[in-house]
C-alpha cells in the first residue's frame, strides 16, 4: 500500500496544528528575552502583552486538539526557528544602539506575519473539513495575531523607527 495516498487535508491540518503549536510554544520563551532587550516602554508592554495572549493562544490550539481527537504535540518548525534565530542576531548586533528598537520590531513583526499566514491557512482547512468548533477557535486567534500586528506598526510609526535614524548620544 502507498503511504502517500494515505495524505489528505485531514493529516496536513493535523501536521499544520504540531507546527504552529510548536512554533507558540518557541515564542512563548523568546517574548520575555525580546521585552528585556526592547528600549521603548511601549515596545516592552507590547511584548509582554503579547506573552500572555500568546498563553491562551496555546491553551486554544490544545482545544483544536481535543477536537480532532488528537494529544497536543508540537513538531520542528524551521521556519519559526529562523524568524527567532534573525531576532536573537539583531538584539546582539545592535544592541545599545539607536536602531536596536526598529530591528526587534522588524522580527517580531515577521513572526507575526508567519503566524497570520499559518492560522488563516488551519481556519479555512477547519471550515473545509466541517470543524466548525475549531474554526472559530483558530479565528479569534487570527484576530488577535493581526492587531498585534497593527499595534507593532502602531508603535513603529510612532516613535521607534524616527529613534533609528538618530545616533546615539
Amino acid at each position: 500500500m502507498n503511504d502517500m495516498a494515505e495524505k489528505t487535508l485531514d493529516t496536513l491540518f493535523h501536521d499544520t496544528l504540531k507546527d504552529i503549536y510548536y512554533a507558540e510554544r518557541k515564542i512563548l520563551k523568546s517574548l520575555p528575552k525580546m521585552a528585556r532587550a526592547a528600549q521603548s516602554p511601549e515596545l516592552k508592554a507590547a511584548f509582554e502583552k503579547h506573552k500572555d495572549q500568546t498563553e491562551g493562544q496555546i491553551e486554544r490550539l490544545q482545544q483544536v486538539f481535543e477536537i480532532i481527537g488528537k494529544p497536543p504535540r508540537g513538531k520542528t518548525c524551521d521556519a519559526i526557528e529562523g524568524i527567532l534565530a534573525e531576532g536573537d542576531e539583531i538584539a546582539e548586533e545592535y544592541k545599545d544602539t539607536a536602531a536596536l528598537d526598529a530591528g526587534l520590531l522588524a522580527a517580531a513583526q515577521a513572526v507575526e506575519h508567519y503566524e497570520i499566514t499559518r492560522y488563516g491557512t488551519l481556519k479555512r482547512w477547519a471550515l473545509v473539513l466541517g470543524l466548525d468548533d475549531a474554526a472559530a477557535l483558530l479565528d479569534e486567534t487570527l484576530q488577535e495575531e493581526s492587531q498585534t500586528d497593527e499595534d507593532l506598526t502602531t508603535i513603529a510609526d510612532a516613535a521607534v523607527n524616527a529613534e533609528a535614524m538618530r545616533p546615539k548620544a
